[in-house]
């Protein structure tokens, strides 16, 4: 069985509030055929967060159809799933699954149920997300609030009882498992992880997402000199994110090629390096020294967009340029570039003076709170200031009215 394996697309992404990032996916699509192309992979998975928020707009919706119904049509035998990420709608992907199912497009919004009693109801919501090829089975779960494992197990039990001819079993899944490396997500800190023995048993490969930098759980960090790793069923691996979605990912991105033999048998992983439109960069580097006056900051941005076509960058000052007006600086040097060179407004302050230690207020700026899409984060960082809360408390919460919402959009079987 061979799978071509991404994630978080993340569709509609406007990076700072101002550039849309519509010819960097098309950029990444254009990749993917070619992969598609050559390697002729048996399905084609993505494995969360397909759109960058759960209601896009009717352009981004419209982009996602064309360029999956364009790569069906170019590959129609290859099988395409699906699955929502948290920051999709599962309703919205749902309410589309059977309008793509005529084309043997697969898309799962809803998480599984769980059943008290093992019966015909619970028998066809398994089956629900189980995607049977001739050549293995995927299991295709979306993002879940609450990780059940007992209901994942009956999912991979009901796989096990059709799988009699012991082909590969892929299981998908948008979650954070404890173990990996969180470097550049902007949860990291305070991320809710899951242990991969919640996931269950009986799958070979699971094809995460959530998580934006490749790896492989229990493996060292990819090293980019070597492109093929071969491990033993079962393996964890994520695929990393489509784009650079923030300025903290310096590192590469990529898409799996997995190839696995028979099932309980040996997974072999092809990273294949995908090349970004435009990179992320912090000027001066991290390794300079930061930039404090207004002719430095306009000497580092002027030699940077001489030397580069493209990117993203991020100013590195000293706090005692505070004062400067940079939007006065920045931006007329960067449109000169036709916005080919675009500003991270977060700057990183070197040298800034310690917090109210009495307070112990931590400093925001507006774009941080801007991006957050998850109002817990806020509270996680400013814990300090609710004395006696539980966060975990508070999550849970939030998780139940999410648990809530949805049981009184499903009807049951």
């Amino acid at each position: 069985m061979r799978i071509l394996h991404t994630a978080d697309l993340h569709l509609g992404q406007i990076m700072y509030h101002y550039y849309e990032r519509v010819d960097e996916h098309e950029h990444f699509f254009a990749q993917l055929k070619e992969w598609c192309a050559q390697y002729k992979p048996d399905a084609l998975l993505v494995s969360g967060d397909v759109f960058d928020i759960p209601q896009p707009s009717a352009a981004v919706k419209e982009y996602f159809n064309r360029t999956f119904v364009q790569i069906h049509r170019q590959f129609p035998d290859m099988s395409i799933v699906i699955t929502a990420g948290n920051h999709d709608s599962a309703s919205r992907i749902e309410a589309d699954r059977s309008v793509w199912g005529l084309s043997g497009v697969t898309l799962i919004g809803h998480a599984p149920k769980e059943f008290i009693a093992e019966d015909d109801c619970a028998t066809a919501e398994y089956d629900r997300f189980i995607v049977e090829l001739p050549t293995g089975f995927i299991v295709a779960i979306p993002f879940m609030v609450n990780v059940r494992r007992a209901v994942l197990q009956a999912i991979l039990d009901r796989v096990d009882e059709r799988n009699i001819n012991g082909l590969p079993v892929v299981m998908m899944a948008h979650s954070a498992i404890a173990g990996g490396d969180f470097l550049g997500h902007g949860e990291i800190g305070n991320i809710k992880t899951t242990s991969k023995d919640d996931i269950g048993t009986g799958y070979d490969y699971l094809a995460l997402g959530h998580i934006h930098r490749p790896q492989t759980i229990g493996m060292p960090i990819d090293d980019e000199s070597q492109k093929q790793s071969c491990y033993p069923s079962p393996v964890i691996r994520y695929s990393g994110s489509a784009l650079h979605v923030s300025c903290d990912e310096q590192y590469p991105h990529s898409v799996s090629l997995v190839d696995i033999d028979q099932h309980g048998g040996i997974v072999s992983i092809t990273r294949l390096r995908i090349d970004e439109l435009r990179h992320f960069y912090i000027i001066p580097s991290l390794e300079q020294k930061p930039a404090s006056t207004s002719d430095e900051v306009i000497t580092v941005l002027n030699e940077f967009c001489r030397s580069h076509e493209r990117g993203y960058l991020r100013l590195n000052l000293d706090y005692d340029a505070e004062k400067i007006n940079l939007q006065q600086i920045v931006y007329p040097i960067l449109e000169a570039t036709g916005n080919e060179v675009r500003y991270n407004p977060n700057v990183i302050w070197q040298n800034r003076p310690e917090k109210d230690s009495a307070n112990n207020i931590p400093a925001f700026q507006m774009t941080e709170i801007q991006q957050m899409t998850n109002p817990l984060d806020f509270v996680r960082k400013t814990i300090n200031r609710y004395p006696g809360l539980d966060p975990d408390s508070l999550e849970s919460d939030f998780a139940e009215i999410e648990n809530e919402i949805y049981n009184s959009e499903n009807i049951n079987c």
